[in-house]
């Protein structure tokens, strides 16, 4: 049986390793890389022979299948990030709560460790479940230096991993980690507040984006593609009443000739315009609104089935006016 592991680099396998860790993915290396290998080739075998059917260049359908594949191994690296960053905005989400009931345990009079085990409520998540886990491995005789490293490197976040190195400078030196956690709490909340705040003045922007991008484009390529249908007809009915093409006047070199973008090609190349144009823009307003991009992917197929669908209608409606003149 094939290990999957072994046809990868080990640094590459330790990689993988370390983003399902942060996405908190219940799977392994060698399943994730037997789904990726293996569905890649799938697609690149499926999709040329799909495409030789249609009787399309072998060269094309060899190079869409390997498109197709990269872009197989794309999606399931962006849904890893994706998993990342949703964690990430949970856990300091709950972080200034969990910091603050940690405080109050830490008052009342016991260790760090254990106060940390006490402000783990099932309402956390898991959050609490990793909390749990740091203080098994200290039971188990690990030091509370390593075990919250190690809970801190599951996650992405620069305020945890902030807050714990200040725990731990605090602990080395003698500080107050009570009042330090309480602080700390305040200030997350404090950073929370005004990261909504930048987002509502920056909405201006993001209407603006969403405007150009799923109405704004898909209606001028729409008009542009009936333009196209409308001129390629008149260009028909021209060289029907001209077999030998259109006189110069004497001019050689101002001799009219039909555009030579076809109907179809620059119908294909609007829907990929209005399919980049529209994924990007989901993007760019995620990162406008919550500075991150990754939270953008959601609304990446909401985006483009919207803009789609608006250059499909403007299509049909345009078409339907200039029917008379362009046959649609």
């Amino acid at each position: 049986m094939i290990t999957f592991e072994r046809l990868v680099s080990r640094g590459l396998v330790r990689r993988i390793s370390n983003e399902i860790d942060l996405a908190g993915v219940k799977t392994t290396v060698e399943n994730l890389l037997r789904t990726a290998i293996l569905g890649a080739l799938a697609i690149i075998i499926v999709v040329p022979f799909v495409l030789f059917a249609f009787k399309i260049n072998t060269i094309i359908d060899a190079a869409v299948g390997l498109i197709a594949a990269a872009l197989y191994i794309a999606l399931i690296y962006l849904l890893l990030e994706y998993n990342i960053e949703g964690r990430k905005t949970k856990l300091e989400s709950m972080l200034p709560d969990y910091l603050q009931i940690t405080s109050a345990n830490l008052r009342s009079g016991v260790a760090l460790d254990r106060a940390m085990l006490m402000a783990a409520k099932p309402e956390f998540g898991y959050l609490s479940e990793d909390v749990k886990e740091m203080n098994r491995r200290v039971f188990g005789g690990e030091s509370f230096e390593t075990a919250i490293k190690s809970f801190a490197s599951r996650y992405r976040s620069y305020q945890l991993n902030h807050a714990v190195k200040m725990i731990l400078e605090a602990l080395r030196y003698g500080g107050a980690v009570a009042d330090l956690l309480m602080q700390i709490s305040k200030d997350m909340r404090q950073q929370q507040l005004m990261q909504k705040e930048i987002a509502g003045q920056m909405l201006m922007y993001s209407i603006f984006i969403i405007f150009a991008a799923l109405i704004a484009a898909p209606v001028l390529y729409g008009l542009t593609s009936q333009m196209i249908v409308v001129t390629d007809t008149v260009w028909k009915g021209i060289l029907a009443q001209n077999p030998g093409g259109l006189p110069t006047a004497g001019i050689s070199f101002l001799k009219p000739s039909p555009p030579t973008i076809t109907v179809q090609a620059y119908h294909y190349f609007s829907l990929a315009a209005i399919i980049i144009i529209a994924a990007f823009s989901s993007l760019i307003v995620s990162a406008i609104s919550s500075g991150s991009v990754m939270k953008g992917m959601r609304l990446v197929p909401v985006f483009v089935i919207i803009g789609i669908s608006i250059f499909l209608v403007m299509v049909s409606v345009v078409g339907g006016i200039f029917g008379h003149i362009g046959g649609a």
